[in-house]
C-alpha cells in the first residue's frame, strides 16, 4: 500500500501568509508521522461559483475548466485526508475557497467521502468560529470524519510572524496533525483487516412543504 497522503488547501490569495503558516505547521507534523503532504494554493485568479447546472453529474468534473477546481478534484481521488484552510473576511470564509469547495463537493464528492478532514481558520481577531462552521458543512454532509484538536481549529495574527507567536494556535495545529495521522493509520489498518466503509442509504428526499 502506498504511503498515505494529505492535501492541504490554502484558501488565501497570499501564497505564504497566515493561513499558509497554519497549514505548514500541520504539514510538518504529518510528515514526521510518515504521511506525505501537498499544500495547494488557490492563487489570485477568479474562482467561479457553482451555478447548479448539474453538468457534473455525467462526468464527475465541473463544467468550468479555467480555474483550480477540476485539478483539485483529480488530486482528491488519491488522497487519504484533507485540511481546508481559510482566512477570515468580514467574519466569514474567503468567498473563493467557499466557491471552490461548493463545486468540488458537488461535482467530485465521491472522492472525499469517508476520508478524514479538518477545517482551519486564520484571523486577526474575530469571525473564526463562523468561518469554521460554514466550511465544516461540506464535511458533515459528505460522511467525512472530522479531525478536531485540543482547541478550536484557528490561529490569530495579521502576519505570519504573529501567527507563529500564537503559541496555543500553533499547538492546536500540531494536534490536528497528530489526530489526523492517527485516524488515517486506524482507517488503513481497518481496510487491511477487511473492514469496509459503511454502506450509505439513498433515495429518500423529503421537502419541508410535504
Amino acid at each position: 500500500m502506498e504511503k498515505p497522503k494529505v492535501l492541504l488547501f490554502n484558501g488565501s490569495p497570499h501564497a505564504e501568509g497566515c493561513t499558509f503558516t497554519a497549514l505548514s505547521e500541520i504539514s510538518s507534523v504529518l510528515n514526521a508521522e510518515g504521511i506525505s503532504t501537498e499544500i495547494l494554493q488557490i492563487g489570485i485568479r477568479p474562482v467561479q461559483d457553482c451555478i447548479a447546472c448539474h453538468g457534473c453529474a455525467r462526468t464527475g468534473m465541473c463544467v468550468f475548466t479555467d480555474d483550480v477546481v477540476n485539478g483539485w478534484i483529480e488530486k482528491a481521488k488519491g488522497a487519504d485526508g484533507f485540511v481546508f484552510g481559510t482566512p477570515v473576511y468580514y467574519a466569514h470564509p474567503s468567498g473563493r475557497i467557499l466557491s471552490a469547495m461548493d463545486r468540488m463537493f458537488y461535482a467530485g464528492g465521491v472522492n472525499f467521502r469517508h476520508k478524514p478532514a479538518a477545517v482551519v481558520a486564520s484571523a486577526r481577531r474575530a469571525g473564526t468560529t463562523a468561518s469554521l462552521d460554514a466550511l465544516m458543512k461540506h464535511l458533515t454532509i459528505s460522511e467525512m470524519p472530522y479531525v478536531s484538536s485540543s482547541y478550536w481549529n484557528m490561529v490569530h495574527g495579521s502576519a505570519p510572524e504573529e501567527v507563529r507567536e500564537d503559541l496555543e494556535g500553533m499547538q492546536t495545529m500540531r494536534n490536528i496533525g497528530r489526530n489526523m495521522a492517527w485516524l488515517i493509520k486506524c482507517i488503513r489498518l481497518g481496510i487491511e483487516e477487511g473492514i469496509d466503509p459503511p454502506a450509505t442509504e439513498h433515495g429518500t428526499y423529503t421537502n419541508f412543504i410535504r
